[in-house]
């Protein structure tokens, strides 16, 4: 088995126990008992559960980010691709199963994100609307004058919108909330 595909399973493992009982109640032994590993194994990879946890969050998170990328190429304009890749992207990482389960399992583990950490997806997804942004000024569909310093500016916006997007509500005010995030973007990418 490569390393590759033996770290796959482990996240794997390792999500299906934070799925069932939550991180704080997720052990290395429980890992890599679901993983079909010996704790050993495991230890060589991963130097406690919370490292385990960033890596599957990363990878979890980052696919949606691959993802959703795919899906808007078709559209015209950079700034059309930037706008819905980060709608669609913050609505889609507030219903993964794994967010949903760690803000309602969890949810101090998440402060340090809100407060002083940009961890490996958020910088993913700055790099990501970095490109964009630089891609729709040369086209000439984003007016910014900086940005690295507008994708930063951006990730920050959706952090904030995917925490909140989680308030109980309804369907349909969600609905109002991301069409609103989408013109605040477009409007605020517009040459």
């Amino acid at each position: 088995m490569s390393q590759q595909v033996e770290d796959e399973a482990l996240l794997d493992a390792t999500q299906a126990c934070v799925l069932a009982v939550g991180v704080r109640r997720t052990t290395m032994t429980d890992v890599a008992r679901r993983a079909s590993v010996s704790r050993m194994t495991l230890y060589r990879r991963y130097a406690d559960v919370t490292s385990l946890l960033q890596a599957l969050m990363t990878r979890e998170f980052t696919q949606i980010i691959g993802e959703v990328g795919r899906e808007v190429e078709g559209l015209p304009s950079a700034r059309e691709r930037l706008v819905s890749a980060a709608v669609v992207g913050v609505d889609r990482l507030t219903r993964h199963p794994l967010f949903l389960r760690i803000v309602d399992v969890d949810p101090e583990l998440l402060l340090p994100y809100l407060t002083t950490r940009r961890g490996a997806f958020q910088r993913a997804a700055v790099e990501v609307f970095e490109a964009r942004l630089a891609d729709g000024v040369r086209e000439g569909s984003i007016a910014v004058d900086d940005p690295a310093a507008a994708a930063r500016t951006i990730e920050l916006s959706l952090r904030g919108f995917a925490f909140q997007a989680l308030a109980p509500g309804a369907e349909r005010e969600r609905a109002q909330e991301l069409a609103e995030l989408g013109r605040l973007l477009d409007r605020y990418l517009a040459p």
